[in-house]
């Protein structure tokens, strides 16, 4: 669709600043620079740029888990250093093609992405957001919004960016560069380095960072300045949003879901004190614990226990978006170790928000392909060495991947056994399910690995994105035949549980250019305009009709495989890979979508969780004694299960969050009305 209209007074300011003139001056912009990308201190990756005096060109690579973006671009400069003229093409993250164009020319804008196309009236050029970015586009950005009057630019398609100045810092050759931290672009703020001429020197993130090339020593002390000035923003926002209370309070007039019995009971009050639930009684009740005691009113809404992540790798940022999600645990599949160790003790000393953490191990072989997680081993006698760390540390599982040699899987899960942990993983290249069942997995992570084993022949490459790809081939899958229904066997007279991410399949299968997904639609236009650009995108290489048919039909299939593996009493296990956790309640939708109730779907999302990872004791349903695990739901989950997506309050403890305000404070339109606190009973 196009659109239309005249850029509004406060852009056109922004854009004539004259600082403009002088920031992008021809001497500032009159060098090749490479910045190396780094995952996990090892590189994968690089950005090349050649900045002359009103163009750039820039090439951007990266191999990280047999995937990642190739892009190139080319960019003209207006006089002030705007492009006006943007040509991007590549490969996008799962090999997907990219073209994006962008061109200011006489009086208009118009851009063309994989999200959305556009024009808008503009007198002067205006500073346009890629949906296919390199690190280049962000420091560009920075230094576009930092010339700006107030640190404020209104941009293209939509939206506002804001930068801030944090801090100078030395570097070695004796300059120093001052670190900007930007906002409104995607969930997460960017942070940036730039030196005394504003040219790039570092581009700061979670799991991945861009630095000068000869800079890579000083890898570990910007990992841990990112890790800093992000620790300072999450702590605040704790201290803002985390609500506490001295002595009982009350969640009034609510039905709850008993977790036990599958069915929605009351209507009751439920009585919290010291972070448990002390109580839970019947609304006529005129016990004289609650009488006078503050409350929150549920207003017939439905309390169900906190759901869960089975699949998480947590960043600083993801403990809020959980929370106002309604997700109160999760499982972390695969971290930097030291990270969520630290991680971990501040959310315990409550200076962080986030839900309550099981931490599992990942464990990869070394190979060309191998994710820069966790430990990547050389050798069996290192994996072993690996797994003892891991339990030293309180770790509860191993996780395998990929690029682990199958042969030494027996000696990992026995080690793992006799330290009293789990295995669970992808299947390794050039194996199988039953491979690996036979070899030890307690679990298997993955719908798309549990599948493979029936799609693939023995000598395929699974490290490579062809563990998606190969996903087109389940249309024709028979689940009557005998390779499918000897997996199965296996997987229940061993008791395995599947942790599907069902939701990434869907993503990654179905997501396509300029559309707005079934799973997306109910929140993606509450979010910022850089996420909802890039959640309309398609993912796999390839796509003519007859493929897109194949994917879709595939999927349709994977569907019918949960309910399968549901009916033989396998567990699900709901994770997400993901850290939004909108994708927890569509997980959610899904297995109620292939089959399962929604009473069903909850269960596998709160006590079903809590009994695997055996914590039933505490958590995963609504008992006097349990600790307050609670989410107060506007609507009824077991009528549409949707209601999950509509937290009104969530309790973890001795904390109290308001979703609507944390969404709000990270920048998201609330999706129900916040639960107001009051006091006393007045009586």
């Amino acid at each position: 669709m196009t659109v239309k209209f005249t850029i509004n007074r406060r852009l056109r300011t922004a854009l004539l600043f004259p600082v403009m003139a002088g920031l992008f001056s021809t001497s500032a912009l009159a060098s090749a620079t490479t910045l190396t990308v780094m995952a996990n201190g090892e590189k994968v990756g690089f950005v090349k740029f050649d900045e002359k005096e009103n163009s750039v060109s820039v090439d951007y690579h990266v191999d990280n888990n047999g995937r990642g973006p190739k892009l190139h671009a080319e960019v003209s400069l207006s006089g002030e250093g705007i492009p006006v003229n943007w040509e991007i093409s590549g490969r996008s993250l799962m090999g997907g093609q990219v073209t994006e164009s962008y061109r200011w020319d006489a009086g208009s804008a118009i851009w063309q992405s994989q999200a959305d196309s556009g024009q808008v009236s503009a007198t002067e050029p205006v500073l346009y957001i890629t949906n296919d970015s390199t690190p280049w586009e962000t420091t560009q950005y920075v230094k576009t919004v930092w010339a700006a009057p107030e640190h404020r630019l209104a941009v293209l398609p939509a939206g506002e960016l804001t930068v801030a100045k944090l801090q100078n810092v030395q570097l070695p050759g004796n300059f120093h560069a001052t670190v900007y931290r930007m906002t409104g672009r995607g969930l997460t703020p960017d942070y940036v380095l730039l030196d005394d001429d504003m040219l790039p020197v570092a581009v700061l993130g979670t799991n991945q960072l861009s630095i000068r090339e000869g800079l890579e020593s000083e890898l570990t002390r910007l990992s841990d300045l990112y890790g800093e000035l992000e620790m300072q923003r999450v702590q605040a926002l704790q201290k803002q949003l985390a609500h506490r209370h001295e002595g009982k309070y009350v969640v009034r007039n609510a039905w709850y879901f008993d977790a036990k019995s599958g069915t929605r009971k009351g209507p009751v009050n439920i009585v919290v004190d010291g972070g448990k639930i002390s109580a839970i009684l019947d609304t006529g009740s005129k016990s004289t614990n609650m009488q006078n005691l503050p409350y929150y009113d549920a207003e017939g809404g439905t309390v169900i226990p906190g759901l869960n992540d089975m699949h998480s790798h947590t960043t600083l940022d993801s403990g809020l978006w959980y929370l106002a999600a309604g997700v109160t645990n999760t499982r972390d599949m695969g971290n930097n170790n030291p990270f969520l160790l630290d991680l971990i003790k501040q959310m315990d000393e409550k200076t962080l928000a986030g839900p309550r953490i099981v931490k599992n191990g990942f464990l990869e072989g070394r190979s060309p392909y191998s994710a820069r997680l966790g430990f990547v081993v050389d050798s069996e006698k290192e994996a072993l060495e690996k797994v003892r760390w891991y339990h030293e540390n309180g770790f509860w599982q191993i996780k395998i991947y990929n690029s682990m040699d199958p042969d030494w899987v027996p000696a990992i899960t026995t080690e793992a056994h006799k330290l009293g942990m789990g295995v669970t993983g992808h299947i390794p290249a050039f194996t199988n399910p039953d491979a690996m069942i036979s070899s030890g997995y307690d679990e298997i992570t993955h719908i798309n690995q549990l599948m493979l084993g029936w799609l693939l022949t023995p000598e395929e490459d699974t490290r490579t994105p062809l563990r998606l790809t190969a996903m087109q081939r389940a249309a024709n899958l028979d689940l009557d035949s005998k390779p499918v229904q000897r997996t199965m066997d296996h997987m229940e007279k061993e008791g395995v549980p599947l942790d599907p991410t069902a939701v990434i399949l869907e993503r990654l299968m179905l997501s396509r250019a300029g559309e707005v997904s079934e799973a997306d639609a109910p929140y993606l236009s509450h979010m910022p305009i850089g996420y909802q650009r890039y959640r309309k995108r398609t993912f796999v290489p390839g796509l003519t009709p007859e493929v897109d048919t194949a994917y879709r039909e595939s999927f349709s299939k994977l569907l019918q495989v949960l309910k399968r593996l549901h009916e033989r009493g396998i567990q699900l296990l709901p994770g997400t890979d993901d850290t939004s956790g909108f994708t927890v309640h569509r997980e959610l939708e899904l297995y109620v979508k292939a089959g399962l109730s929604p009473a069903e779907a909850l269960i596998a999302g709160t006590l079903g969780c809590a009994q695997y990872m055996e914590q039933e004791s505490w958590v995963g349903s609504i008992e006097a004694g349990k600790q307050a695990d609670l989410v107060i739901l506007d609507g009824n989950p077991l009528e549409d299960i949707s209601a999950v997506r509509r937290p009104r309050l969530v309790v973890k403890d001795d904390q109290v969050y308001s979703p609507a305000e944390i969404y709000t404070a990270l920048g998201v339109k609330p999706f129900a009305k916040r639960i107001s606190f009051v006091s006393s009973t007045g009586k």
